[in-house]
């Protein structure tokens, strides 16, 4: 392989590196999915607020309570607000290939879990599992990367 050929192949990999690693984040916009009926439940969108993770329900797309449900088994603040526009995930931090440290919401039981994201299927799914005490006392959910 001659110069000219290594040199456009670096620069080729230079630009490539940084758009896979993009990829490999839970940061952008997420369709959670019903355990049960395996149906699309909410879009959750994840930001970065200075190295920390949070999400928010941007829309709920099924509920057993209507088209606005409300957190009614929620404490404090959270109690009774409605889902849609509430944050439900934050504090989570990277951990090597994951994010954890953080806390999750569930709005249906008011329960929060300690929780973990684990980046899946070329950063097309998120692994997102809470637990309480050790992660082995836990349950996952897959998300699916909504298409911008």
């Amino acid at each position: 392989m001659s110069y000219r050929n290594c040199a456009v192949l670096a620069l080729a990999l230079a630009f490539a590196t940084p758009l896979l690693a993009a990829e490999l984040t839970p940061v952008g916009t997420w369709t959670t999915i019903d355990d049960a009926t395996g149906k699309p439940k909410s879009i959750v969108q994840i930001t970065d607020n200075g190295g920390k993770l949070q999400g928010k329900v941007l829309e709920v797309l099924q509920s057993d309570d209507g088209p606005h449900p409300l957190c009614k088994n929620c404490t404090g603040e959270r109690k009774d607000q409605p889902v849609e526009g509430m944050t439900i995930l934050w504090d989570v931090a990277q951990d090597g290939d994951s994010w954890s440290g953080g806390r999750i919401l569930d709005p249906k039981s008011g329960k929060i879990y300690k929780v973990t994201l684990t980046p899946a299927d070329g950063g097309n799914k998120l692994n997102v599992r809470g637990y309480i005490g050790f992660s082995l006392l836990g349950r996952t959910q897959t998300w699916e990367r909504k298409s911008p």
